[in-house]
């Protein structure tokens, strides 16, 4: 295959299946963690009305999702890509850092917690994929 499209076949699997372990865990973390009494998280609007309320261990999951999804999908794409890996893996990284960014926007979250997953879940979590594809091979 033509290196070219197997490196954008690689970073399209690598946003898909990130993006579907960040969601899952999203979706998990409701059970695990009860949201606060009286939080609405069902809709956008309700979550910037009563983000208020969270304690900093209702951050725990939605740091994981993005942490861990940004590392899955740079792992499979790394794992995938047949050159450039440290490029590929970066390009998740920045890919979900984007979407970071706008989440941030759209749902405003205590500066602590900003910081903590602008800094700490998406570029290095994109290094550490590429790097446990050493492990790994």
């Amino acid at each position: 295959m033509n290196p070219i499209i197997k490196n954008i076949l690689a970073v399209l699997a690598g946003l898909i299946i990130g993006s579907f372990v960040n969601m899952g865990i999203i979706m998990i973390s409701g059970s695990i963690i009860q949201p606060p009494n009286g939080a609405d998280v069902t809709t956008m609007e309700g979550l910037k009305e009563s983000i208020h309320l969270f304690e900093p261990k209702h951050f725990i999951f939605p740091f994981l999702a993005h942490a861990l999804g940004t590392l899955t999908g740079a792992f499979l794409a790394t794992m995938i890509s047949s050159n450039h890996k440290m490029k590929i893996a970066l390009i998740i990284g920045i890919f979900f850092l984007i979407g970071g960014i706008t989440n941030i926007i759209m749902l405003p979250s205590p500066t602590w917690f900003t910081i903590l997953d602008l800094v700490g879940a998406y570029i290095p979590m994109a290094w550490l994929g590429f790097k446990l594809v050493k492990v790994f091979k």
